[in-house]
């Protein structure tokens, strides 16, 4: 197996800076390019939680899934990008990485059925055996219409891997006094087999992920041992993480159930609208333990047998109450969770309803579970950014380690090593 998983289970003045330093490798690559592409997944088939992480020459799928709220039947194609590291294109040529055709149309498609909401679904599972990544390496997986790649709807990362190093990795508590109660650092090793570990620490780079975010990812974490053909990470100040809160969660399996986040909703002949409870800063509550999706989401529901062409959409109403009652003239809040992309645009912003007193906003969802939170920015510097939730060393958050490997003749950063944790072995019903 390429990874091991372990699933039992503002800011100090060093704190301040240390944040800034994950912040300034933010990386958002994925986009939607057309305000008609809703929904757009791409994951391990059968798991929506997951990296999508394809094992070279392993015979495991990934699954994309996506819905065109203009219907018809339009033409949709996809290739492949490979990227280095750092997610820049990569020199080489497309045919030194795939086997097969470069362009692959999408012609599993099915008209929506059951909702009120009418639109066409597009469904692949990749790679296809005639077309098929040859290298390991970050992936960029681009649609587009027409064969025409200037016509790109939307992108999604991909990683593939070629099991070459042994990942061991463990979530602790770090010694720093500023950090010891609100952060969580990982240290792991890696055993490189079958590499040759000369001058590891210029030809090896590790990336860390919180949450399968790459948004707040920490990078170029250099070894603190090498012995032999292990290299050890175990400093005290990187892969360092603010352990955060349990997610706020929105349960929308039913229009007609309401869950227990739901206000009100009104329904009419082709719409749904969904007004939600009020929320509040959290970042002063106590933490307590529950089961979460650490800010993913899975489409699903209760009244049909296939949600991705079953499901239905309706406007979600988000509101959330601040203390002094204002906005602020120096801070924006958004709207955060895999199903924003962690991207802080007008379309995810709260806007102060002075009416209410309330920060409000409103998106198109599908039926399904969602993890949610607010983050507050400063409109002056982006990089300066507050969840709503407060930090505790207890949180339970997942982290991935991948390693790379370039050596001094190889044209690209090969993806040798990929490892799942959890920061909880416990998992208790509920802890305060």
């Amino acid at each position: 197996m390429y990874w091991s998983v372990n699933r039992y289970g503002f800011f100090s003045f060093f704190g301040f800076f240390f944040f800034i330093s994950i912040l300034s490798n933010a990386q958002h690559v994925e986009r939607i390019y057309a305000p008609y592409i809703k929904t757009a997944q791409l994951f391990e088939y059968g798991n929506q939680q997951g990296l999508p992480v394809y094992v070279l020459n392993g015979g495991n799928r990934l699954e994309l899934e996506f819905d065109d709220m203009e219907g018809g039947v339009k033409n949709y194609y996809y290739s492949f990008l490979l990227c280095d590291y750092n997610w820049k294109p990569s020199s080489l040529n497309v045919f030194d990485y795939v086997k097969g055709f470069t362009q692959n149309r999408i012609n599993t498609y099915r008209f929506s059925s059951i909702a009120f909401t009418r639109y066409t679904h597009y469904q692949a599972f990749l790679p296809e055996q005639n077309a098929v990544p040859t290298q390991s390496g970050n992936y960029l997986l681009k649609v587009y219409l027409d064969g025409d790649t200037s016509k790109t709807v939307f992108t999604k990362q991909m990683l593939v891997v070629e099991p070459k190093a042994i990942v061991s990795a463990s979530v602790v508590q770090p010694f720093t006094p500023q950090l010891f109660s609100t952060h969580q650092r990982v240290r792991f090793s890696a055993n490189i087999k079958d590499i040759n570990s000369f001058s590891a620490a210029q030809q090896v780079k590790v990336v860390v992920l919180q949450n399968n975010r790459w948004d707040n990812s920490v990078r170029d974490i250099q070894p603190t041992y090498i012995r032999g053909n292990l290299l050890e990470y175990n400093t005290e100040q990187v892969a360092v993480f603010p352990g955060g809160k349990e997610w706020r969660w929105l349960d929308l399996r039913s229009f007609r159930l309401l869950s227990d986040r739901v206000d009100s909703a009104s329904t009419y002949n082709n719409a749904t609208d969904i007004f939600l409870k009020t929320d509040i800063d959290r970042s002063g509550q106590r933490y307590v333990y529950y089961p979460d999706f650490n800010g993913m989401y899975q489409i699903v529901t209760y009244e049909s047998i296939n949600p991705f062409w079953q499901g239905d959409y309706a406007s979600v109403h988000f509101n959330l109450k601040v203390d002094n009652h204002y906005p602020s003239n120096t801070k924006d809040i958004f709207l955060a969770g895999q199903f924003t992309g962690y991207q802080f645009t007008d379309e995810w912003k709260m806007n102060f309803n002075k009416e209410s007193g309330k920060y409000e906003c409103k998106t198109f969802l599908k039926q399904g579970y969602y993890n949610y939170t607010y983050i507050m920015v400063d409109k002056n510097n982006p990089e300066l950014q507050m969840p709503l939730e407060g930090n505790y060393w207890e949180a339970e958050n997942s982290y991935t380690i991948l390693v790379y490997y370039k050596s001094f003749t190889d044209r690209n950063d090969r993806l040798i090593g990929c490892s799942i944790i959890n920061s909880r072995t416990d998992k208790p019903g509920f802890s305060f």
